[in-house]
């Protein structure tokens, strides 16, 4: 007897084993379905739902950093300076190319603290400089994607770009000159007081952004260097520079 014939001589399934297949079959699939909305909304909330929760934080700071420059000091306790490292903030990157509004800097990259939707100086595994210290590089970190992702935009940056840090009373202008689109996550190097791989070799007055790359993962780096071009102090109206008009 050929296969054929055999298959069709077979004994059709039992009712009974034909609806436990059924049942399960669909149960399976209901979970699928479940875990597809599972993950659906953690993406949401990681990519979308953080932003909003870390904007909101980073504003209220924002805030209050600003409120606190405008209070006049008294002799018993004096207002305290832009330029000093308080807990809630030492001033604001503002980034144009990267439409990403202005940025409140606080000490350390830790992911508590840039979870907050702002952007960190490092203090290791290399010791950032500030912007007022008369040599060094003040070194930035910040999320790409969630928490604010307030580098998201870093592949925007151009040579010659605008990068300007704010303080109570001076903005600081500084230039892109130099980018490194991926690297390793341990390069400390880029973060140095002198950043050889952007082409310097001697001391000067340096920012450098760094973040993660490829967008949606953290498993390189994304750098891009800038040096100081000149300060203007702050007028009473708090008229931004040029750059930033």
């Amino acid at each position: 007897m050929s296969r054929a014939r055999r298959r069709a001589a077979a004994p059709p399934a039992p009712a009974g084993s034909r609806s436990v297949l059924a049942g399960f079959l669909s149960l399976l699939g209901e979970l699928l379905i479940t875990v597809g909305l599972v993950l659906a909304l953690f993406v949401a909330y990681s990519l979308w739902w953080t932003n909003v929760l870390a904007d909101r934080q980073a504003s209220a700071r924002g805030d209050q950093i600003r409120q606190q420059w405008q209070t006049p000091g008294t002799d018993a306790k004096p207002a305290e300076p832009g330029a000093l490292d308080t807990k809630d903030g030492v001033g604001f990157l503002h980034v144009p190319a990267m439409e990403n509004g202005e940025v409140l800097v606080k000490r350390g990259t830790d992911p508590q603290t840039l979870n907050d939707g702002v952007a960190g100086y490092y203090t290791e595994p290399v010791k950032s400089a500030l912007p007022w210290d008369e040599k060094g590089n003040f070194s930035l970190a910040a999320h790409r994607d969630g928490h604010g992702a307030k580098f998201h935009n870093i592949d925007k940056l151009n040579n010659g770009d605008a990068i300007v840090f704010e303080t109570k009373d001076t903005w600081y202008v500084y230039k892109v000159f130099a980018e490194l689109r991926q690297t390793s996550k341990y390069n400390v190097d880029v973060i140095s007081p002198v950043p050889k791989e952007s082409g310097k070799a001697a001391p000067g007055r340096y920012i450098t952004l760094t973040t993660c790359t490829p967008v949606y993962t953290s498993k390189y780096r994304y750098i891009v260097w800038g040096e100081l071009v000149r300060t203007e102090k702050v007028d009473a109206k708090r008229t931004p520079p040029a750059e930033l008009r």
